[in-house]
């Protein structure tokens, strides 16, 4: 595997040592909805799942769950390429770190395309294995769809839909929503699906063939706001919908959720990158 890009901003606040990753964790991962990941998590999980797991952690549940924390760890820090090489040590019970990270890393980082889209493949590949392991884990369900997501956008919405891939962002999006109400980044997702489709085909064709439409895509954008007022990507993807939807007609409230945006204190090195790129936008 080639080295991927390094984080290019200071991420000394937010490598998360020892305790304080458990300390910060509802503000890390209030718009994914992770469990963290400890001795008594990773037992439970197993007990659901027996296969998720290499079996030279049998028993030693602690040890596998201090590996689970590296790999968040390497995640919030932006080392992504850490994360995902450090998930394979864990079977399945890192998925959810490994796939946001190559997600993540694809859409800001990776300039290459054909590398950026490796990327987002191997995530999804990844992603579709643990829906089968893990199928009651709604970061299963969401990391599959924010992958899909990401790979239609850089192959083209309109190409994406023609191979199939609207209805299995739509799937795995309402799975992660019937597990998990409150799954903002998935709320977000779903209102972005609506959006997106509603743009490339139209409202009238949107509706018939994807059941999608402009009010379910505020719906969702409002509820993410709700749940995590200060995630700069839930502001970030709402200013987006609200331009494929409206166009510039509304092009002072996009403006506006990008301002606020850009305002935001990020936690991690994921909430820097959305920031950054909200001021480029705001250039």
């Amino acid at each position: 595997m080639s080295r991927w890009k390094t984080f290019p901003h200071d991420n000394s606040d937010y490598l998360y040592e020892g305790s304080r990753l458990l300390e910060s964790w509802p503000d890390l991962h209030r718009g994914d909805c992770a469990e963290f990941p400890d001795a008594d998590w990773v037992e439970q999980t197993l007990e659901q799942a027996p296969g998720a797991a290499p079996k030279k952690f049998d028993d030693d549940f602690a040890e596998l769950a201090n590996v689970i924390q590296d790999v968040w760890r390497s995640f919030h820090s932006g080392d992504f390429q850490q994360a995902v090489s450090l998930s394979e040590k864990c079977g399945q019970l890192a998925h959810a770190p490994a796939n946001k990270a190559a997600g993540v890393y694809a859409t800001y980082l990776e300039t290459d395309e054909a590398k950026q889209q490796a990327c987002y493949l191997a995530a999804i590949k990844r992603a579709e294995t643990a829906i089968q392991i893990l199928p009651d884990d709604p970061n299963s369900h969401y990391f599959h769809a924010f992958n899909l997501g990401r790979y239609s956008q850089s192959i083209s919405v309109v190409k994406a839909l023609g191979q199939g891939v609207g209805g299995k962002i739509y799937t795995s999006l309402s799975n992660a929503l019937e597990l998990q109400p409150d799954h903002a980044e998935a709320h977000t997702a779903m209102g972005m699906y609506h959006a997106e489709i509603i743009n490339k085909v139209g409202k009238v064709l949107g509706k018939m063939t994807y059941g999608a439409s402009a009010a379910k895509a505020l719906e969702h954008f409002d509820r993410a706001l709700e749940l995590t007022p200060d995630s700069p990507i839930a502001h970030i993807e709402y200013g987006n919908g609200l331009y494929l939807l409206f166009g510039d007609a509304r092009l002072d409230e996009v403006t506006d959720l990008y301002v606020k945006a850009s305002e935001l204190e990020p936690v991690d090195a994921m909430e820097k990158l959305d920031i950054e790129a909200a001021l480029a936008e705001l250039e």
